[in-house]
């Protein structure tokens, strides 16, 4: 399972990728794992506002149906519009092709807020553990 250090993570399992104000938002590796085939992925129109841990959307997968989570606050300017077609971007690439949106940060420093690489990795032993 992969934990790329550049990154954080929600204990949602989304993770952010902080490029200027702006911030890439996807699902993480164990989530993918964790839903399973991802048949379909819903995601907000280019414009709309998301607060910070809002749900801007929704992934399908053929064992459930999971909300996505904002990491930050601020405004969508890109959707990979993509996963419409290719929702399986997700499973087989979340931190590369299969990432959902990105978002205009209203405020970059929220996500110091979310977890380190590190931190999300003990998130995730404990919640396996603890089933």
């Amino acid at each position: 399972m992969e934990f790329p250090a550049n990154l954080r993570y929600t204990k949602e399992h989304e993770w952010a990728r902080q490029e200027g104000n702006r911030v890439v938002v996807g699902i993480t590796d164990y989530a993918q794992k964790e839903l399973g085939d991802v048949v379909f992925v819903e995601l907000p129109e280019v414009g709309a506002t998301v607060a910070v841990m809002d749900t801007f959307g929704v992934v399908e997968s053929v064992k459930a149906v999971s909300d996505l989570y904002a990491p930050v606050s601020g405004t969508v300017v890109d959707a990979n519009i993509v996963l419409e077609d290719q929702p399986e971007l997700v499973n087989a690439s979340p931190y590369g092709q299969g990432w959902m949106v990105v978002v205009e940060a209203a405020h970059v420093e929220e996500l110091q807020q979310l977890l380190t690489a590190a931190e999300y990795q003990v998130y995730v032993a404990q919640e396996k553990s603890s089933r």
